[in-house]
């Protein structure tokens, strides 16, 4: 099967404000007051980590038939370590998350064998999981457009 390409297109707003945008479906980013923003909405650190939460319980449920788990019921807390000065800068100072951790909880009656089953499909499954922990390229083109270029108004 050939890959399937899945977009999101990215628009700044207001302060810190950023609006996302993916199937007709959107989505606001910002960053809490301490930092900056005006707090209406999660930072890309808190959507990473609910992304990696979301596609873990997704996952699950596609899951758990094949390993014959009857899912009630199932959450995930993920919290991740971000040094705020590599964000800011600081030489030396990694930027990114150091380590994220995870703990899935399941509401179930079935097995615990089968329970342990469907966990390790999840962690070994998860696109979102396995994009974090393996290395990647990122590709990154710049494009700089003059504000007479665009005209009057700007959508996208």
């Amino acid at each position: 099967m050939s890959a399937t390409v899945f977009k999101g297109s990215v628009r700044s707003m207001e302060g810190l404000r950023v609006e996302g945008k993916s199937r007709g479906l959107r989505v606001m980013f910002d960053e809490p007051e301490e930092l900056g923003g005006t707090n209406e909405g999660m930072n890309p650190i808190e959507m990473l980590l609910n992304a990696l939460g979301a596609c873990q319980i997704i996952t699950a449920k596609m899951y758990a038939p094949k390993f014959g788990v009857e899912l009630r019921s199932m959450w995930v807390d993920v919290e991740g370590d971000l040094n705020i000065d590599g964000f800011k800068g600081v030489p030396d100072v990694k930027p990114g998350l150091q380590e994220i951790r995870c703990n899935m909880h399941f509401v179930t009656d079935s097995a615990e064998e089968q329970v342990i089953k469907l966990a390790e499909a999840v962690e070994n499954t998860c696109p979102v999981g396995d994009t974090l922990a393996s290395s990647m390229n990122v590709l990154v083109k710049r494009h700089i457009r003059r504000s007479a270029d665009l005209g009057e108004p700007y959508h996208f």
